[in-house]
C-alpha cells in the first residue's frame, strides 16, 4: 500500500540549507541545534546527497569499471556521525571521506573529459562538513575537528540537541572560531499540513479537510506528534500496519489512536 517515502524541501529545511550555505560561503563553524526527532539527521543527509554518494565512499577504492553518476561533480559535502567511542577514530576517518570523495570526483571527471591529474590535496573535493550527534563530542574530538579545519578551510556545522551551543562555551580555542547558529524547529502547523497531506498520499489516499473523519485524524495526528517529524514517521509506519491488519481503506481517528498505542511516546 506505501510508496517509497521522499523528502519534502519544508520552510524550516530552506531555513538549514540557507545556514549550511553561510558556513560554506565564509568558511565559518557554525552550530545546528533542536529537539530529536524533529529532522535534522534527516536535513543534513538530504543536504549532502548522502542517499547517492555514502555507497561510493564505503568503497575502499572507485575501480576503472564502476560507472559513476556524474552528478557527484557538484556534490561537494560530507555528513559524519561522531562515533560514541573511540573519538581518535574522526580525525582518520574524516581524512578517509575527504579521499574518498576526492578520488571519486576525479573518477567522474575522468569519465566526463577523459584525462587524469595527481591528487595532492585530499581535501579539494569538500567545502562542508556537517557532523551529526556531536554531543558526543569530548576535547579529544573537538581538537582533532579544529585540527582538520585549521588546516583545510571550509564550512564545518557542527548538530546537535539544544544546549550544544552551551557546551562548545567550554572549549574556548574552538568556539571562538563559531560564526553562525541555528535552531532547527519542529514543524509549524502549516508544515504540518503539507507533510501529512503527502503522508495521506503515501498511502494511497487523499484527505480532505472538509471530511469530518479526516479532519478528525488529521487533528489526532497533530496533538500526538506535536509537530516531532521522526514520530509523524514512526506513527504512519503503524498506521499503514493496523490498516493493513484490519483491511480498513480510510485513516480515522480511532486508526491513529490504535496505532499510536504501540509507540513509545515520551512526556511531551
Amino acid at each position: 500500500m506505501s510508496k517509497k517515502q521522499i523528502f519534502l524541501e519544508t520552510k524550516e529545511y530552506r531555513r538549514f540549507e540557507e545556514f549550511c550555505a553561510a558556513c560554506r560561503k565564509y568558511q565559518y563553524i557554525g552550530v545546528c541545534y533542536g529537539e530529536a526527532g524533529v529532522g535534522k539527521t534527516m536535513a543534513a543527509k538530504h543536504l549532502a546527497w548522502w542517499d547517492m554518494l555514502s555507497p561510493w565512499l564505503d568503497l575502499p577504492r572507485v575501480e576503472d569499471h564502476h560507472e559513476v553518476p556524474l552528478e557527484v561533480l557538484n556534490k561537494h559535502t560530507l555528513y559524519y556521525t561522531a562515533p560514541v567511542v573511540k573519538p581518535t577514530q574522526i580525525g582518520h576517518s574524516l581524512s578517509v571521506l575527504n579521499l574518498r570523495l576526492t578520488m571519486l570526483h576525479e573518477k567522474a571527471r575522468y569519465q566526463k573529459e577523459g584525462t587524469r591529474k595527481e591528487i595532492t590535496d585530499f581535501y579539494e573535493s569538500t567545502d562542508l562538513v556537517l557532523i551529526d550527534e556531536a554531543d558526543r563530542l569530548k576535547l579529544v574530538g573537538l581538537e582533532l575537528i579544529r585540527d582538520m579545519y585549521d588546516n583545510h578551510p571550509m564550512g564545518v556545522v557542527l548538530i546537535g540537541m539544544p544546549g550544544l551551543e552551551r557546551q562548545l562555551m567550554r572549549y574556548p580555542q574552538l568556539y571562538s572560531r563559531i560564526g553562525f547558529a541555528h535552531e532547527f524547529k519542529k514543524l509549524s502547523k502549516e508544515e504540518m499540513t503539507f507533510i501529512l497531506k503527502h503522508k495521506w498520499q503515501e498511502l494511497g489516499l487523499q484527505i480532505n479537510l472538509e471530511d469530518f473523519t479526516d479532519y478528525e485524524a488529521f487533528t489526532a495526528v497533530v496533538r500526538i506528534t506535536g509537530g516531532n517529524f521522526r514520530l509523524i514517521q514512526r506513527l504512519f509506519t503503524q498506521i499503514e500496519r493496523v490498516m493493513t491488519i484490519n483491511q480498513v481503506e480510510k485513516i480515522s481517528k480511532e486508526v491513529v489512536e490504535v496505532a499510536r498505542e504501540s509507540l513509545v511516546i515520551g512526556h511531551k
